[in-house]
């Protein structure tokens, strides 16, 4: 378990992360309303260097972020709002992971089409401010979880 003080040490622990993500990789955020999922996603795109506004794409459902604005592409992806498996088909996530990097929030929504190679991350309030992050490391993120 990793704790972490509040919203500034959850994106710094996604920029960290994003040292060792790469195109391909999926990163599923757990946690409820508030936990720090969207702060570690923005940490993670700081990390890329992405200089612009990040926001939980709860509404658009999947925020795309390009080259150059990044080293490569990264689609952060909120599936609250999805009620039916149809919808998830619709978003082309499978194809997405040939050239991108996806970070998900609410992959429970998925449910057995999350990706085995999935890093898991849990984020569970822990007092206050502070968040408890703990992880479900697959074989392909050997290496690379616990970060450096």
């Amino acid at each position: 378990m990793i704790r972490l003080a509040g919203e500034g040490e959850t994106e710094a622990l996604g920029g960290r992360l994003a040292a060792v993500l790469r195109p391909g990789d999926v990163v599923a955020l757990h946690g409820d309303l508030g936990a720090g999922k969207t702060a570690f996603a923005r940490g993670v795109l700081r990390g890329l260097d992405f200089a612009g506004d990040v926001a939980s794409p709860t509404f658009p459902i999947v925020q795309v972020y390009e080259v150059p604005d990044l080293r490569f592409p990264v689609w952060h992806v909120d599936l609250y709002r999805i009620e039916d498996s149809a919808e998830l088909e619709e978003l082309a996530l499978d194809d997405a992971r040939h050239d991108a990097a996806l970070l998900i929030e609410w992959p429970e929504r998925l449910g057995a089409a999350l990706w085995p190679d999935s890093l898991q991350l849990f984020l569970d309030r822990d007092g206050e401010d502070a968040r408890a992050l703990t992880a479900s490391v697959p074989p392909a993120w050997e290496g690379r979880w616990p970060l450096p």
